[in-house]
């Protein structure tokens, strides 16, 4: 079964000062944390502010692709967490058929935010998920799992590089 999520938001992990993807279920309470690169949170960044570039970057290349080819994107997944890495899927519709694509979830949201796709989680990782322990040193899981769901704007925050 897959649970549909949305970007909360990005912020630093206070531990490791990588960045994050926060995605909240849109039904629910689960959250999901995602480390990502500098690089594509860059990406996810720049969508969400809606911020221009003087030329197209690399995921607004593939959405050009993806238009001119009359293909479209159905939904992305986060459907696997194998090794502490998570690995999602990009489906696409051409044609009526359905092709899936393998993709890093940090490249999959930020092609779901360009083209306004579902974003979906599937719930076997958010029941295997053990990242939410590595956001603090300190605290248990609860405790870092409520500091995660209650995060407001101002803890998110514009997104900085």
């Amino acid at each position: 079964m897959e649970v549909e999520m949305k970007i909360r938001g990005l912020m630093m992990d206070p531990v490791t000062n990588m960045p994050i993807v926060v995605l909240k279920d849109v039904n629910g309470s689960a959250i999901l944390p995602i480390w990502v690169g500098i690089y594509e949170a860059n990406a996810i960044a720049l969508e969400i502010e809606k911020m221009p570039t003087p030329r197209p970057m690399t995921h607004d290349l593939i959405r050009n692709l993806l238009f001119g080819l009359e293909t479209g994107v159905k939904k992305v997944v986060v459907s696997d967490l194998k090794d502490d890495t998570f690995y999602a899927i990009i489906w696409l519709e051409r044609n009526g058929q359905m092709i899936s694509v393998d993709s890093r979830p940090s490249d999959a949201l930020a092609i779901a935010l360009r083209l306004d796709c579902p974003i979906f989680v599937d719930d076997s990782v958010l029941k295997t998920s053990k990242s939410v322990a590595a956001v603090a040193e300190v605290g248990n899981n609860e405790e870092v799992r409520k500091w995660l769901e209650n995060l407001n704007d101002e803890d998110l925050g514009r997104y900085k590089m």
